[in-house]
């Protein structure tokens, strides 16, 4: 399936350019509904290409401790469907290909219809779906299908052969390389898995290949900018905004944080 989606536009750009993107992940309504967009904002002004807006949940079976905080935090705080869209229409304002990374069950209670319906009149590309199974995503493929939405799906070394063709074939803007079996978190090294995976997708589809989990600093995103199309950032944001004393200093650690990793692509 084809995507005419910012999202598949910007990649291809980005292609021509000779190098691969920065994608940067952050919860929704973290630290506060508005928080999170002057956060994302200052992201994208450091140089990130493309957003993932998490839709925060209470069992983030793929979320290591950093990003489980700052979701709780968020939820604490009452953050809703209808802030998460608000999100990203603001962001996608801007002109940065916007998606959203949920688990299924806020699209379930949602409405899967009308999660990818609205998600596209908020002006959001695609929605990366983690703990979807291939075997039970029909009904989402037909809903963003017929709201072009890109349905982005998540394969780990894990994969088989077979498996994983199936699984690329349903995606469309990218598919979500994860670098290792664990979750998120940065890491002092990013798995050595990560680039024999990038082959592998590779061999099965000419959709770009991002790589998430464990990139943590400009000579691990300038590492995986080697082999794999895209590089995706989320803890490591999620903790220089934890650590700052204050709002103010967090979205310079984040705009600071977001230079130094699109060096790394870029280099």
């Amino acid at each position: 399936m084809s995507s005419n989606s910012p999202l598949t536009h910007r990649l291809a750009a980005i292609k021509a350019e000779g190098r691969a993107a920065l994608i940067g992940y952050l919860p929704a309504g973290f630290p506060t509904v508005e928080g999170s967009i002057a956060a994302i904002k200052a992201m994208i002004a450091g140089g990130v290409d493309i957003v993932e807006v998490g839709f925060p949940y209470s069992d983030p079976v793929m979320d290591g401790p950093t990003i489980q905080l700052a979701a709780g935090r968020s939820l604490a705080q009452g953050t809703s469907a209808a802030d998460v869209l608000s999100i990203v229409k603001a962001i996608a304002a801007t002109g940065t290909p916007t998606v959203v990374m949920s688990y299924w069950n806020p699209i379930a209670r949602y409405g899967v219809d009308n999660f990818a319906r609205d998600l596209a009149l908020a002006g959001g590309s695609g929605v990366i779906t983690p703990d979807l199974t291939i075997d039970e995503a029909a009904e989402w493929l037909v809903a963003t299908e017929r709201n072009s939405i890109d349905p982005i799906f998540v394969v780990a070394p894990s994969s088989a052969d077979e498996r994983l063709a199936k699984v690329v074939n349903a995606c469309r803007g990218f598919v979500y390389a994860a670098s290792t079996m664990g979750v998120t978190g940065t890491r002092s090294a990013v798995a050595n898995t990560a680039e024999t995976l990038v082959e592998r997708v590779h061999g099965a589809t000419s959709l770009p290949v991002c790589v998430g989990l464990g990139v943590s600093n400009s000579e691990q995103a300038n590492e995986v900018a080697q082999y794999a199309d895209g590089v995706i950032v989320g803890s490591a944001f999620v903790r220089v905004l934890l650590d700052a004393p204050d709002l103010a200093s967090g979205l310079m650690a984040v705009e600071e944080l977001a230079k130094s990793l699109a060096a790394g692509v870029r280099r």
